[in-house]
C-alpha cells in the first residue's frame, strides 16, 4: 500500500467510492501482495454538475498498485455497482471480472458500447470458492430488487470479511430465496469483519415482500381505464417483470421505450428473469391497433431525465407517443435528490396535456424497497456476528445510525468505524486501526471524456450558467502594431446588444484605449499579458455599472 499504511502482518479495507454518498460503489480488501475490488460503480450528478453525465472514484491508487489486483468481483447489476467498469478498464488492467447472472448480461451489453476495451469476464456460482493466493472468495444470495444479488466472503489469514452487497430480507420473493443457511455458518465460524449496506438504516422497518407489492401494481393497474404509462428504472427487473405481470392480468399489450430499457427487457427475456406470452411486447407503431384499455406503455425517464423517453413524451416531442386525455401516467420512483425540480417540471407537463399522474403508489419506492430496513440489518448483524463493523453504502447520517444499531447488536463501540471514502482500516490479530488515507475524490464524466472536466471547468460553467459570457473581438496589424477597426464585442446569454447599444458602445471605446495606449507603450507584443489587461478593464467596468461578471473572453487576431 501507497506510503506503507499497512504493515505486513495486517489486512487493509478500504473504499474508494459508497462512504458518505449512495452511488459509485467500490470497496478493496488488501494484503500484502494481493487486492480484490468489489464492485466498480457511478454516481448520478446533481444539478450543481452542470453537463456533467456520470461521477466515478479517482482509481490513482488501483493505477499505483495495478500488479497487486487480482480480481473485480460484482455483487449485482445495478448501475451504482457496475456503471464504472468501462471507465476503470480504461486505466487498471483487471486480470478477471467476477459476476453472476444477470449482470453478467448487463456488463457484457454494457461494454459493447465501449468498443476496444479488453476484459476477461467469468461467471461465478453461489458455492464457488475463487482461490487466488492467500486471498479466496466466496459467496451467498441476497434478496434486492434486482435477480442475481449476493454477498461476497473474502477469506483472509486473520478471518472473513464479509460484504452484504445491497440486500433486504424478503420471505415470499419474486426469485430465489436468500441463503439464511449460509449466512449463519459464517456468524458460526466467526467474522471478522462485517460491510454492511447502510441506505435504509433511517428507517425503523421490515421492508415490504416484492409478493405483496406484486398484488399492489395488479391491482392500480385493475382500476385504471385508459392507457398506461409507466416510468421505471431500466435496472429495476424485478419491478419491470411485476408490471408486464399486471398488463397480463388485464390484458394490456406492452410497448417498450428508452434504450436502456429495451436492452434490460432483452438480456432479461434471454435469462428467464422477464416472462410473458408470446405476443405481450409490441412494436411503438403497432399501438395504433389497440384500444386505450389494451396498452401500457413501459418507458425510462422516472428521474426527470431530459432525454428520457418521458420527457419527450411529456414535452410532445416525442415521435411514437402524444400524451391523450384519459392516460395515467405512473412514476415508479421517487425523486432522488437533486431531481426535483426536473420531476416537477416533467409532471406538470404531463397534468396540461390531460394526462392524469400518479406518483405515490406500491411502485414508487424502487430504490429504497430494495434495501432492508432497520430491522432487518438487525438481523443480518445477529447472523454475521462481526467482530469488527464498518457500515457502507449510504450518507453519512445513513452509516452513524447503522453503526448505531450495530454497537446495540452488540459489536463494541471500538469496533465500529464510519469512514469516509478512502479512509484506510487495517485488521491484525491485536487489534483493528486507521491507518491513514489514499487518493479518493470524485472524477466528473462529460460524455466521452474522462477525467478532463475538474473543479475548473465546473466553475466556468456555474458562471456561464448565471452570468453569460461577453467577448471582444480585436484584429491587430502586426507590422504597423496598430489596431484595425474598432473591438466587435458579443454577448451570450448577458445582455441583448440591441437593447444596450450605449453600453455595448462604451465597453468598445474603452477597449478601444487600452488597446492603442499598451501598443503605444511596449514595443513588441505581448498578447497574453493584453488579453490580462483587458479582462480586468472590462470585469471592473461592467461590474460597476451592471454588478453582474460574466465570463470575459478576448480574442486578438493578427494580420
Amino acid at each position: 500500500m501507497q506510503h506503507n499504511l499497512l504493515k505486513h502482518h495486517e489486512v487493509g479495507v478500504f473504499a474508494l467510492g459508497g462512504l458518505g454518498e449512495v452511488g459509485k460503489n467500490m470497496y478493496c480488501v488488501e494484503y500484502q501482495d494481493e487486492l480484490i475490488i468489489i464492485d466498480a460503480g457511478v454516481m448520478f450528478p446533481d444539478e450543481a454538475l452542470l453537463g456533467i453525465d456520470y461521477v466515478i472514484p479517482d482509481y490513482t491508487y488501483l493505477i499505483e498498485n495495478k500488479d497487486k489486483i487480482k480480481a473485480l468481483v460484482i455483487t449485482h447489476g445495478h448501475e451504482d455497482h457496475i456503471g464504472g467498469i468501462p471507465w476503470l478498464l480504461r486505466h487498471v488492467k483487471i486480470p478477471k471480472i467476477y459476476a453472476n447472472g444477470l449482470a453478467v448480461g448487463l456488463i457484457k451489453n454494457k461494454m459493447l458500447e465501449h468498443k476496444g476495451i479488453d476484459y476477461n469476464m467469468l461467471e461465478f456460482f453461489e458455492n464457488d470458492i475463487l482461490q487466488f493466493g492467500k486471498l479466496s472468495v466466496g459467496f451467498f444470495r441476497t434478496n434486492h430488487s434486482i435477480p442475481d444479488s449476493f454477498g461476497v466472503v473474502v477469506r483472509t489469514p486473520l478471518g472473513n470479511i464479509v460484504h452484504t452487497g445491497d440486500f433486504k430480507f424478503d420471505f415470499t420473493p419474486t426469485g430465489p430465496d436468500a441463503d439464511y443457511a449460509k449466512m449463519a455458518r459464517l456468524g458460526q465460524t466467526g467474522t471478522l469483519l462485517l460491510m454492511s449496506d447502510s441506505t435504509n438504516a433511517e428507517l425503523d422497518v421490515f421492508t415490504k415482500s416484492e409478493a405483496a407489492v406484486s398484488e399492489s401494481i395488479k391491482d392500480i393497474f385493475s382500476q385504471i381505464e385508459g392507457r398506461v404509462i409507466v416510468a421505471t428504472f431500466a435496472s429495476n427487473v424485478h419491478r419491470v417483470q411485476q408490471i408486464v405481470e399486471a398488463s397480463i392480468a388485464t390484458k394490456r399489450k406492452v410497448a417498450v421505450f428508452g434504450r436502456s430499457m429495451e436492452r434490460t427487457i432483452e438480456v432479461g427475456q434471454s435469462l428467464g428473469y422477464i416472462r410473458a406470452p408470446h405476443g405481450t411486447f409490441v412494436g411503438g407503431r403497432a399501438l395504433r391497433h389497440f384500444n386505450a384499455e389494451e396498452i401500457t406503455i413501459l418507458c425510462t425517464g422516472s428521474q426527470g431525465e431530459p432525454f428520457a423517453a418521458l420527457s419527450r413524451i411529456a414535452n410532445g416531442s416525442h415521435r411514437d407517443i402524444k400524451i391523450v386525455p384519459g392516460d395515467t401516467v405512473i412514476f415508479s420512483s421517487s425523486p432522488i435528490p437533486g431531481n426535483q425540480t426536473s420531476v416537477s417540471r416533467i409532471i406538470n407537463q404531463l397534468f396540461r396535456r390531460g394526462a392524469n399522474v400518479i406518483t405515490h403508489s406500491p411502485l414508487s419506492d424502487t430504490h429504497t424497497s430494495g434495501h432492508g430496513g432497520n430491522e432487518e440489518l438487525k438481523l443480518m448483524l445477529k447472523l454475521l456476528k462481526p467482530t469488527y463493523f464498518l457500515p457502507v453504502h449510504g450518507e453519512y447520517r445513513m452509516l452513524k445510525i447503522h453503526a448505531q444499531t450495530g454497537i446495540a447488536c452488540g459489536v463494541k463501540p471500538e469496533n465500529t468505524f464510519i469512514f469516509d471514502n478512502g479512509f484506510v482500516l487495517a485488521i491484525s490479530k491485536d487489534g483493528a486501526r486507521f491507518a491513514g488515507k489514499i487518493p479518493a475524490g470524485n472524477v466528473f464524466i462529460d460524455g466521452k471524456g474522462i477525467g478532463d472536466v475538474g473543479s475548473v471547468v465546473l466553475r466556468d460553467r456555474r458562471s456561464l450558467s448565471q452570468d453569460g459570457l461577453l467577448s471582444t473581438i480585436i484584429t491587430l496589424d502586426k507590422d504597423k502594431h496598430t489596431i484595425i477597426g474598432k473591438p466587435l464585442i458579443v454577448s451570450r446569454g448577458f445582455v441583448t446588444m440591441r437593447e444596450n447599444a450605449a453600453l455595448t458602445k462604451e465597453i468598445s471605446d474603452r477597449v478601444l484605449a487600452l488597446v492603442e495606449s499598451d501598443l503605444k507603450a511596449s514595443k513588441s507584443l505581448n498578447i497574453v499579458q493584453l488579453k490580462r489587461a483587458i479582462i480586468k478593464t472590462m470585469n471592473d467596468y461592467i461590474y460597476s455599472k451592471t454588478e453582474r461578471s460574466p465570463m470575459i473572453l478576448p480574442v486578438i487576431r493578427t494580420v
